[in-house]
């Protein structure tokens, strides 16, 4: 009788979460810079997306950026009189997609960038704009740094609502019996503010319960 109600009271035990959360700015941005070119000449197509990478890049240096931060993709073609299912016939045989990924970590200054990119109008360079399946990224890479400050956080708040429910319940907190750190997650603060992260933890511990 002595160990079973020994064993009764070990297992007296309270299962709490806690959360930490902090608001951080992007470290690095992964900026696609797209146009296209229609034509019915190769060559001649190859030629002037040859001549506008040249006038991209050149700006993108004029604007601070390193050429090392500037990446060139293979332009994609489609071959329009293989389209089988077109609506109607188009007046060019040829619509290639030009490519140019900027990744950088001067997240401040690529946004200046894409803000007034406009001016590669008056250069006659078109970006492409809008289209979902190119969407500037925007990545935080620190994560190492602020965890275990905000691990620290967590486990805190979750002590705090630990012993409050001890104290409800007339008990008083013994021992951690149990700890799970939890997973971290990084997330957009808003649709409109993708540069700057919500990371969050959540961690979940057990306490022993003592009279």
């Amino acid at each position: 009788k002595s160990a079973v109600t020994s064993l009764k009271s070990y297992d007296r035990v309270v299962s709490v979460k806690g959360l930490a959360e902090k608001e951080v700015p992007a470290n690095r941005v992964i900026w696609p810079v797209v146009y296209k070119e229609i034509g019915n000449d190769l060559m001649t197509l190859y030629k002037s997306i040859s001549e506008k990478n040249r006038i991209i890049i050149e700006y993108l240096k004029s604007k601070g950026l390193d050429e090392k931060e500037i990446t060139i993709s293979a332009p994609s073609i489609i071959d329009m009189s293989a389209e089988r299912y077109q609506s109607q016939p188009s007046p060019y045989r040829y619509n290639i997609t030009s490519i140019l990924t900027v990744t950088s970590d001067k997240v401040d200054l690529v946004m200046s960038i894409i803000s007034s990119q406009s001016e590669l109008l008056q250069k006659g360079v078109a970006l492409l704009a809008g289209d979902y399946q190119y969407q500037t990224q925007f990545v935080y890479t620190l994560l190492n740094d602020i965890k275990p400050v905000m691990i620290e956080e967590a486990t805190k708040n979750a002590r705090e609502a630990a012993e409050k429910f001890a104290k409800d319940s007339n008990s008083k907190l013994g021992k951690i019996k149990s700890a799970n750190q939890g997973q971290f997650s990084i997330v957009d603060r808003d649709a409109n503010t993708p540069q700057i992260k919500v990371v969050r933890v959540v961690s979940t511990v057990e306490y022993m319960l003592r009279d």
